[in-house]
């Protein structure tokens, strides 16, 4: 990477989402509430921070798509879009006690992505 574009500089916000993504689902779908048979879609979170989420995943999904257009950042942009695109057809077609472990695999290999995407802009500064 000889210079870096902008939109690297967006990797640390959307960091910090994956992370807090991490926690919600341990929170919502965690062990405990595979235990006691819990349905997370029956006490889900309110209208509000579903609402924010949503927007949060579609910030996320345009700046990868930014980062589309920036060749020194295609190719990590290309690789958490298939993880992104893999895990939700894997979410899709699965019981409901193997989301948790596809969602952390998922958001691990995504904050992998970001990170070396940071280590590769750091290097070029």
């Amino acid at each position: 990477m000889k210079e870096v574009p902008f939109s690297v500089f967006l990797a640390p916000l959307f960091m910090l989402f994956e992370l807090v993504q991490l926690f919600a689902a341990e929170r919502l779908l965690g062990v405990k509430q595979i235990l006691a048979g819990g349905d997370p879609r029956q006490k889900g979170p309110g209208e509000w921070v579903s609402a924010l989420w949503a927007g949060a995943m579609l910030a996320e999904g345009a700046w990868l798509m930014w980062m589309l257009t920036a060749r020194p950042t295609r190719l990590h942009a290309i690789c958490m879009l298939l993880i992104w695109l893999v895990g939700f057809g894997l979410r899709h077609n699965c019981p409901l006690k193997r989301v948790l472990v596809i969602l952390t695999l998922e958001g691990a290999l995504r904050l992998g992505l970001m990170l070396s995407l940071l280590g590769s802009a750091w290097r070029a500064l």
